[in-house]
């Protein structure tokens, strides 16, 4: 297999890959990237939210004696060696799935200790940790979204990727649906290279698709009900109105904390400088979008959507310094508003005819 493998693979590569390759040539790109790094965000999220609940809940407890005190740091550590082993040792996406599962847990038991690290005083109540943190997997989220774009892949990626799915499956087997999706990925890469991937799908272990899990059917509905609740009239018009309304509620709360005397009690004036020039740029947008809305409502939604996208990369990093991991709950809300104003402005750009000339 291997040796049949070698050789379609000399006889197609003159078709496939360049006669002289540039030294300066990249690894081919991994089409499911995006999957692992969004496994990885969302596993470390998680981690740091049961992680701190765990610890407030059972009084920050140590685990250690006798002048020791092991970090859970160390053990994050451990994780991310351990998933890093996984996506090194085996091969197939089901191990890089599982490295990035284990790699984030071990990055968010390691930022979540962030505090102690940033002061001389090793201070894990460190008030901007809660920032940091979230500026962190932000920039994660932003990288993958970036990543997700941009995963326009070339004949030579497309093939690798066909070819490291059918490894992949050498011991497990491919279901019908892989082996559709591995010829999807070659076609137009010409036909020696179709052929011989073909050949090759033919070497595998056929797999029939597994039963249904307990959970999906309640997955299907979850999704249907998020599809109604993002595009259904009135909860669109009421996330209009919140996202014109709420930012100046953020500055009137401010400025009314500063009349009665409530505010020079903050610690961190520079976050709650910071929150409330992000309030005031996200009020700018959102007053736009609100004048736009009725004679063009695409541009409008979009304004709307760049509002919400200021308070999340911008304005939450000062809230979490404020409010510490009290500001989660803001966050989720800004999450669904950001679905739906988002639903709502692809739905106008479907609709809104092409331009002409």
């Amino acid at each position: 297999m291997l040796e049949y493998a070698r050789a379609e693979w000399r006889r197609t590569s003159v078709g496939v890959m360049p006669a002289r390759p540039s030294r300066r040539s990249i690894p081919p790109r991994v089409l499911e990237a995006p999957s692992y790094l969004q496994a990885f965000v969302l596993s470390g999220v998680v981690t740091v939210l049961v992680t701190r609940a765990f610890l407030q809940a059972a009084g920050y407890p140590r685990l250690g004696g006798g002048g020791l005190h092991i970090a859970h740091v160390l053990w994050g550590g451990l994780l991310m060696t351990a998933g890093l082993g996984a996506a090194l040792v085996f091969l197939g996406s089901a191990a890089r799935i599982l490295g990035a599962i284990l790699g984030g847990m071990g990055f968010g038991l390691f930022i979540d200790e962030v505090g102690k690290f940033v002061t001389a005083g090793t201070d894990y109540f460190y008030a901007p940790a809660a920032s940091i943190i979230y500026g962190a997997f932000a920039l994660l989220v932003v990288i993958t979204q970036a990543i997700r774009g941009r995963t326009r892949l070339s004949g030579p990626e497309r093939t690798a990727n066909a070819l490291y799915t059918v490894v992949g499956g050498l011991g497990t087997g491919l279901t019908a649906r892989r082996r559709a999706a591995v010829m999807r990925l070659v076609r137009g890469c010409g036909p020696d290279v179709e052929e011989a991937v073909a050949k090759l799908l033919d070497a595998v272990p056929r797999r029939e698709p597994p039963a249904p899990r307990f959970w999906q059917p309640w997955l299907v509905r979850a999704r249907r009900a998020a599809v109604w609740v993002t595009t259904h009239r009135w909860v669109v018009s009421l996330v209009v109105l919140y996202v014109v309304g709420e930012p100046f509620v953020v500055v009137l709360r401010v400025v009314q904390e500063a009349i009665t005397g409530q505010l020079p009690d903050q610690r961190e004036w520079g976050a709650v400088l910071g929150v409330s020039v992000s309030a005031l740029i996200t009020a700018v947008l959102s007053i736009r979008g609100a004048l736009l809305l009725p004679r063009d409502r695409v541009r409008a939604f979009r304004l709307f959507k760049l509002a919400l996208l200021v308070d999340l990369l911008f304005g939450q990093i000062f809230s979490f310094t404020v409010n510490q991991f009290g500001a989660v709950f803001a966050l989720g809300v800004d999450l669904f508003l950001l679905a739906v104003v988002t639903a709502e402005y692809r739905r106008l750009c479907r609709q809104e005819p092409p331009a002409v000339g």
